[in-house]
């Protein structure tokens, strides 16, 4: 199996970890979304943590990898806390396609720091993807009503600048166990201060319901970083939209959620255009 299609594979693998984290993190009720990224993040260190001692990997980083995963990580924990408060604070599959604008970041990102150039194609699909968020978001001249989608978008672009750094961090043959492991490290002691000073307390359902979000987002995680150490951004993104699907069923089966006409033409406007993007730019590799 080449590199493109086990990134194809990794990418629809961590769309389902990621829609059915979004599910536990909805699940677990009103709690602090810092808080739940914190648990989140703690679920993912142990877990990269029992694949580096399984796999006899040390636990040294190269003093030149350090600047790009430091970016990782800052701009992958911005991203994490965005797109929780948006899971809070709107319907799972807006919340999911809003953060689904991150591979239209990671090509803008890849361009301008990878040095691998968007064609004119791809140019336009950003431009339409950002028409499509519009039907999401759905703006009106009260800043406040918007806020919660905006945060959402917000996620999506710290997500895709985080994603840059991974595919960056791959191209310098850093280990994707690695790479989670120092991620959610960072994640975690980087809220601690909010933490000690805002702890809500939790019941048994909601602590196993974050439990369950964190394994789904160590799953999560290992795959969208295997799927951008395998191969280009540009060659495998159009496969993390199934996240959206996945995110439709588990809100409509497990919360009950329907989104509204105009958020669903949003979906069929950015999914359209990703296709459509990804087709084109097949044709002109075949």
């Amino acid at each position: 199996m080449n590199n493109r299609k086990k990134g194809i594979i990794y990418i629809i693998l961590a769309a389902f970890f990621f829609a059915a984290m979004n599910v536990f993190v909805k699940l677990s009720g009103d709690i602090p979304s810092i808080q739940k990224s914190f648990f989140r993040n703690l679920l993912a260190a142990l877990f990269a943590l029992g694949v580096l001692i399984k796999n006899k990997e040390d636990f040294k980083y190269q003093k030149k990898d350090i600047p790009m995963l430091l970016l990782r990580s800052i701009f992958g924990t911005l991203g994490i806390l965005c797109n929780f408060y948006a899971v809070d604070h709107l319907l799972v599959s807006d919340a999911s396609m809003l953060n689904k604008l991150s591979p239209f970041f990671v090509i803008i990102f890849s361009s301008l720091f990878l040095k691998e150039k968007a064609n004119y194609i791809q140019k336009i699909s950003i431009i339409v993807a950002f028409i499509g968020s519009l039907f999401v978001i759905k703006p009106s001249f009260d800043f406040m009503s918007n806020i919660n989608s905006l945060i959402g978008v917000c996620g999506a672009l710290g997500a895709g600048i985080a994603y840059t750094c991974v595919r960056q961090l791959g191209k310098q043959g850093v280990n994707s166990a690695k790479i989670v492991f120092f991620f959610s490290c960072f994640s975690c002691i980087s809220v601690l201060p909010y933490i000690a000073l805002n702890y809500v307390s939790m019941s048994l359902q909601q602590l196993l319901l974050l439990i369950g979000a964190g394994l789904m987002a160590a799953g999560g995680q290992f795959s969208i970083t295997a799927a951008y150490t395998h191969a280009p951004g540009k060659d495998i993104s159009v496969y993390d939209y199934t996240q959206i699907l996945f995110a439709a069923l588990l809100g409509f089966f497990v919360l009950g959620q329907i989104p509204d006409l105009f958020s669903i033409i949003g979906y069929v406007i950015i999914i359209g255009i990703a296709v459509f993007s990804f087709v084109y730019q097949r044709k002109i590799v075949d």
